[in-house]
């Protein structure tokens, strides 16, 4: 029994098989619209056309449509298969492959008969009109701008002033009440000082407090762009200072037992060239395309002297080049020293002046930074066969030195205690007298009393910071400190001069020991820099200094950005929104949350 039931169900197919060769059956079929219940009509007879079951259904006869009949200028929209068809074709065949018996099995042909038009009557099609291609190449960029994020716009070059000026040209002025208006505003013009002090707390003004609100939002990460600091330069001086040590170590007569191949200065001076043109591009980027941010941190209290440090890296680049100094033409230092002059010609202006970045208000140690540049000049010149030129940026270097170092040495009763962050940057006090020690004895052909004054202030300085360990323990690592580690580099170079004229074992000592100690600094930070980096993926935090507001901002928006930040200012909000009527043991319990909630903010 079950062999003859094989053979017919096998016969069968081949009949079914032999029959759908001979008749194919058309894929689509024309229904006249009216006879679709649902379907909303827009008073024309519309010939409509939906997929064809697998077998037609015998049915009545389609009347015919001539094409004059047809609206050409109506649109429809239709899914590909109607709601639950492709469902039913589904049931069909499921059912076919459970029943064995082909007597048994429905042709899938009927079921989808008696299928479609229920379907048919529970599916609707809408219309839609037509849509203009002028109107979708107007509409084009409209959702462009929409779906674009402007919450950056501002620190943009081409998104600030210039772009409402060309707007209020073309006649299409920009909403002065919408959102990214307000925040133009703030952008406008450069917060004062004070509000830099008022706004930011930490180690280099780097940390907004906790009653601040950022132009920017802070829950996010930034463009890389505006992420970048100017204290990124940082790492250039101090790699080229490492070369100009080693060349150094190389070729003075102190050092010349140890035998220090002069490759890898040339390594360390390759090195240093490749970092210096990545981090200019980088910077140079974001001068284009946030110029406005860039603008900021010129502004800023402490990133202003970080402006010094790319034309103080070109400097070192040039003294540890692997040729001598007399050969490089005298066009360079003039070069790079009238950048120099320019930034000094601010700067010490704004000293002088009395204003809100007078000294003695902004005095730091990173000062130091806009004083060594003179001195580094008046060295490089010396060496090139320059007199008149390295004399004057040494006078003008020596006068202002002399003035920042009182000002920073007594720390006015008026100016908070540096925090335990800002504690390397002390070293800044060992490079402006290392490096006019080197200048002085250049000018002058010998490394005579003079120069042995600077140098031995130097060495002072540099003891006094290394006999105090726990001076140096607890603060958090900051790309600034590359900045920080050519002074130690200074000093060893200082040293090895000295070591020239006075030739014997301690000066020798001293030579190799503050050396290694700088080294293996330098070595140090830049394991911490590839780790923070690579690993951690840190390096480059949000910028948070240049997103101050111009002016303080209102108690609303602290107390909303306390809401959405702060879990324990929102349990000090419902303490506080409650009825005075609650009894006094509601009160005791909220007592803890509004006192927690006042100490920690």
């Amino acid at each position: 029994m079950e062999l003859g039931r094989d053979v017919q169900i096998r016969m069968a197919a081949q009949l079914n098989e032999q029959s759908s060769r001979e008749s194919l059956p058309s894929l689509l079929i024309q229904v006249p619209s009216r006879t679709i219940a649902g379907f909303d009509c827009v008073g024309h007879d519309t010939v409509i056309t939906i997929p064809a079951p697998a077998t037609p259904p015998p049915a009545a006869p389609v009347p015919a449509y001539d094409d004059a009949q047809i609206p050409y200028a109506l649109s429809l929209s239709m899914p590909a298969s109607p709601s639950g068809f492709h469902l039913s074709q589904f049931r069909t065949a499921s059912s076919v492959r459970r029943d064995e018996a082909p007597a048994v099995t429905k042709p899938a042909g009927r079921e989808a008969e008696a299928s479609s038009p229920r379907l048919l009557k529970q599916t609707r099609f809408h219309s839609q009109p037509i849509l203009h291609a002028s109107k979708l190449l107007n509409e084009a960029p409209r959702r462009a701008d929409t779906t674009r994020d402007k919450r950056f716009d501002p620190f943009k070059t081409f998104s600030g002033r210039l772009e409402r000026q060309l707007s209020n040209l073309r006649g299409h002025p920009i909403d002065l009440h919408s959102p990214d208006s307000n925040i133009s505003e703030e952008t406008d013009q450069v917060p004062a000082t004070d509000r830099y002090f008022d706004a930011l707390e930490g180690p280099e003004l780097d940390t907004l407090r906790s009653t601040e609100v950022a132009v920017l939002p802070s829950d996010e990460k930034w463009p890389f762009l505006l992420r970048f600091p100017i204290s990124a330069f940082g790492m250039v001086l101090g790699v080229s200072s490492q070369a100009i040590l080693w060349k150094a170590l190389a070729t003075a007569p102190p050092t010349a037992f140890l035998h220090v191949s002069l490759t890898v200065a040339h390594v360390l001076w390759y090195v240093s060239l490749a970092l210096m043109g990545l981090v200019s591009c980088i910077y140079l980027l974001k001068v284009v395309f946030y110029f406005e941010a860039v603008r900021r941190e010129f502004y800023h209290p402490i990133r202003a002297n970080f402006f010094f440090a790319p034309w103080i890296a070109c400097l070192f680049l040039v003294q540890g080049a692997p040729i001598e100094m007399t050969q490089v033409h005298h066009g360079v230092w003039y070069l790079l020293m009238a950048p120099i002059f320019c930034l000094e010609l601010k700067i010490y202006g704004q000293w002088m002046s009395g204003g809100q970045r007078r000294l003695s208000k902004v005095a730091n140690p990173s000062n130091h930074l806009s004083i060594v540049g003179n001195f580094v000049g008046a060295l490089l010149g010396a060496k090139m066969g320059l007199r008149e030129g390295p004399i004057f940026f040494f006078a003008v270097g020596l006068a202002h030195y002399i003035v920042l170092f009182v000002t920073l040495y007594q720390r006015l009763p008026t100016n908070v205690t540096l925090p335990k962050e800002l504690h390397p940057v002390f070293f800044l006090f060992v490079a402006a007298p290392s490096v006019a020690s080197m200048a002085w004895a250049k000018i002058n052909g010998k490394f005579d009393n003079g120069a042995r004054v600077a140098y031995f202030i130097a060495l002072f300085l540099y003891m006094s910071l290394a006999v105090r360990i726990n001076f140096f323990r607890g603060f958090r690592f900051s790309l600034a400190w590359w900045a920080y580690t050519f002074p130690m580099t200074g000093a060893s170079i200082a040293t090895i001069t000295y070591a020239t004229e006075v030739t014997n074992l301690l000066t020798r000592t001293l030579s190799i020991g503050l050396s290694g100690i700088a080294t293996v600094t330098v070595a140090g930070l830049l394991v911490t820099t590839m780790f923070h980096a690579f690993v951690l993926r840190d390096l480059f935090p949000n910028d948070v200094s240049i997103a101050i507001t111009r002016r303080k901002p209102k108690f609303s928006k602290i107390l909303a950005h306390f809401r959405s930040s702060s879990s324990d200012m929102k349990d000090l909000v419902l303490s506080v929104s409650k009825s005075p009527n609650s009894d006094s043991d509601s009160t005791t319990e909220t007592d803890p949350s509004v006192t927690k909630g006042k100490a920690e903010p």
